[in-house]
């Protein structure tokens, strides 16, 4: 997922998209990175992901079908056009839309088993995808360095996020934009955020900006290079090479400038850095090892937090400590750069991507504390049973959904604390057969 852009399913994710969970391939679509599954933030792509929105706009016993798609069209027309939607654009639109059975099977999709970190950067931080990323900073430097000076974001993490959405272009969705949402919207499971979607697409084509037939993405929605939701684009699309129009399928400066603007708009500091790769003190309590828990890099290094490298911590306000794999895994100290990523797609392993790929790109390393690649990651049902498990036990994880969500994490810190573990909140096969034997 996305979506600004926020973030699915086409080939990256900004302006959020598939589901971090949600592409069908790694990332949306196809790249080599995929997105870890978003949740019901709304970002750039990733807001297709949302909670499940009204009851579905057909009978449960009936299933969504190209008849029923065409009257629920019909009678979406009139609320289009209360909205502002002129009939001229309702007829070259929505009258033409076509139910898609394939962007409902790839809504419903749910794999069994989630990547862990190291197995997602991996694979957005292949050697190809950074030496492509040096290439195309500097085969587009001018429209780059012009939105760095505009907008304060450096022309390494605009590439980032542009090779982990598209794939740099090649994979940003073939779906018509219009046909994903009104089917999304009529099958109801997220209905009032896939309306607004599609009022947003309609007022898009109304314009006159870029025609409708030429409004394709993935099929949650996000469209473009860097895909971004209709709505993201009507708010932070932006026309940098003067033709009037914002294009972001077919022009490089609209792409980088407008991924900028929503970066910048999403609270992005100039001149700080993301963070920094740390080493915790012996004696750290993991369970501060969380984006809720925030105090400046001063604090965390009076507290003995020390850069990987032994330098001194960058200045960063609010700053974080992170543990995406818990006490054996790398640490990191991020900044409120990381969490304007964050707002593009809200997936920590996906923030941590474009950080390091930007990083790499601009000829920097990446983690170098090494990841506990023995540990085989829960698969969702494996997931649901510690949430039951913990439950049950009055340990607190949360709405048993088998997704390692924040307030599962929190119930296995309990467990670990009980265990007399490092409560890093990081759920293993073993800490689940511990808690079957209790």
């Amino acid at each position: 997922m996305p979506m600004a852009a926020v973030v699915m399913p086409a080939a990256g994710a900004a302006a959020q998209l598939q589901p971090p969970a949600a592409l069908p391939a790694p990332r949306p679509a196809a790249l080599p990175a995929a997105a870890p599954a978003p949740d019901s933030r709304t970002l750039v792509r990733t807001a297709a992901q949302g909670a499940p929105g009204p009851a579905a706009q057909h009978s449960p016993s009936t299933p969504p079908d190209a008849a029923g798609f065409r009257a629920w069209v019909e009678a979406f027309m009139p609320e289009a056009a209360a909205a502002g939607i002129s009939a001229a654009t309702l007829q070259a639109t929505l009258g033409r839309a076509q139910f898609l059975p394939q962007v409902l099977q790839l809504d419903r999709a749910q794999p069994e088993f989630t990547r862990p970190p190291w197995v997602y950067l991996d694979g957005a931080l292949s050697r190809e995808r950074v030496a492509e990323g040096r290439t195309r900073q500097r085969t587009n430097a001018s429209a780059l360095n012009a939105a760095a000076a505009r907008y304060g974001v450096p022309a390494s993490i605009v590439v980032a996020i542009w090779g982990m959405e598209s794939d740099f272009g090649r994979n940003f969705g073939n779906f018509r934009t219009i046909d994903a949402l009104a089917t999304l919207a009529y099958e109801g499971r997220r209905a009032e955020w896939a309306r607004k979607e599609l009022l947003a697409a309609l007022r898009i084509a109304q314009t006159g900006e870029i025609r409708p037939d030429a409004l394709k993405g993935s099929w949650a929605g996000a469209m473009g290079h860097t895909q971004f939701l209709p709505s993201v684009f009507l708010e932070h699309a932006v026309d940098a090479d003067g033709d009037a129009r914002r294009d972001i399928w077919a022009s490089v400066p609209d792409v980088v400038a407008s991924t900028a603007n929503f970066l910048a708009h999403s609270g992005w500091a100039k001149g700080q850095p993301w963070g920094v790769e740390v080493r915790l003190p012996a004696d750290f309590d993991y369970a501060r090892a969380e984006l809720t828990t925030r105090q400046d890099s001063s604090a965390w290094a009076a507290e003995g937090v020390r850069a990987w490298d032994g330098s001194a911590l960058p200045s960063l306000p609010g700053a974080s400590i992170l543990a995406p794999a818990g006490a054996r895994g790398p640490a990191v100290l991020v900044g409120p750069n990381f969490r304007a990523l964050l707002r593009y797609n809200n997936s920590v392993s996906y923030a941590l991507a474009v950080a390091l790929l930007a990083q790499q790109i601009d000829g920097g390393t990446g983690l170098q504390a090494p990841w506990p690649r023995d540990l085989k990651p829960l698969s969702r049902s494996e997931v649901l049973e510690l949430q039951q498990g913990l439950n049950a036990r009055g340990l607190d994880a949360g709405v048993a959904d088998g997704v390692l969500g924040p307030a599962t994490r929190a119930g296995v810190r309990r467990l670990q604390q009980s265990l007399g573990l490092p409560a890093d909140g990081y759920a293993t096969g073993e800490l689940l057969r511990r808690l079957q034997g209790l």
